[in-house]
């Protein structure tokens, strides 16, 4: 198994925070605002306009058209420089395909996490559909916090990660997640517990006692013995499919967070990941609690 340097502290000094203004999309305003706050981040937030007005209009309408556009990054600029009083920030409303002008704000700006709800009234409604998830999940540089539409909204202005779960299939790719959990259990005095999930096998062909025993030794490797925790971790093996023992799992610990890592994928069309890029859809579509995922 890869040796993980779990030990090292996880930097996040610019966060970027991206938005439609919908209930679905500032639920994941208080999660970019915690992370700031407990990393001392600069907290960067983007409104991203859709260029399509253009395509349609005539060349006469289209000075016109501009004027609109300026109006409106005017009023993006102001609503979320309301969000982000008394937070060192910088505000965006870039005009352009929403995954490419995230992925480009990411590299000019040297993002360390993005921040997103899905499910929004514009463009965001399109992050879990697709191309565009996947494209997210797999090219982003930088990991990915994505708060779903299962996400109980919550009424304080920054959320807390009190219990964070770490999924794992000791794959290299999976295994890129375990300092990102460690950190940010750290970070905030949080419980962790790390599982992994065994697939049922047909014809009861393995020894799945043995297999647990042996999954949750593997389990407890991720974590130095010399590292310092707030809590001692717990180690979870469950058997049958992965996304629904996830989900499980978290709902019976009350996780605040789930991390996972994904793997970054040659082509558009191919459908695997980390998780099978279908259940890595249902794990962030369905869990009450959001997703961090991070590309191998």
């Amino acid at each position: 198994m890869k040796i993980v340097e779990a030990s090292k502290r996880i930097l996040m000094n610019r966060v970027l925070f991206a938005t439609d203004f919908s209930p679905n999309s500032n639920a994941a305003l208080p999660y970019a605002l915690a992370i700031a706050h407990q990393y001392d981040a600069k907290l960067y937030a983007a409104h991203v306009l859709s260029p399509d007005a253009y395509l349609f209009a005539s060349p006469e309408s289209w000075p016109a058209l501009r004027e609109q556009t300026e109006l409106e990054q005017q009023e993006v600029v102001a609503q979320l420089e309301a969000q982000l009083r008394g937070v060192p920030h910088q505000v965006m409303s870039p005009v352009g395909d929403i995954a490419d002008v995230l992925f480009r704000l990411i590299r000019d700006h040297q993002i360390d996490l993005l921040v997103l709800g899905t499910h929004g009234r514009t463009g965001l409604s399109k992050l879990l559909l697709g191309s565009v998830a996947e494209k997210l999940f797999r090219q982003s540089s930088c990991p990915v916090l994505t708060v779903g539409p299962q996400v109980p909204r919550s009424d304080k202005p920054v959320a807390e990660f009190n219990r964070i779960l770490l999924a794992t299939d000791f794959s290299d790719e999976s295994l890129v997640a375990v300092p990102y959990a460690i950190s940010l259990a750290q970070e905030h005095q949080s419980r962790l517990t790390l599982m992994h999930v065994l697939e049922q096998a047909q014809g009861g062909t393995v020894d799945f006692d043995s297999n647990a025993e042996f999954s949750i030794r593997r389990l407890r490797e991720l974590v130095p013995a010399d590292q310092e925790m707030w809590f001692q971790p717990d180690f979870v093996v469950e058997f049958g499919a992965t996304d629904k023992q996830i989900l499980k799992v978290a709902a019976e610990h009350q996780a605040d967070l789930i991390v996972v890592g994904v793997r970054a994928l040659p082509s558009v069309s191919s459908m695997a990941t980390h998780f099978g890029y279908s259940k890595a859809q249902l794990i962030v579509s369905h869990a009450s609690c959001p997703v961090l995922t991070i590309r191998g």
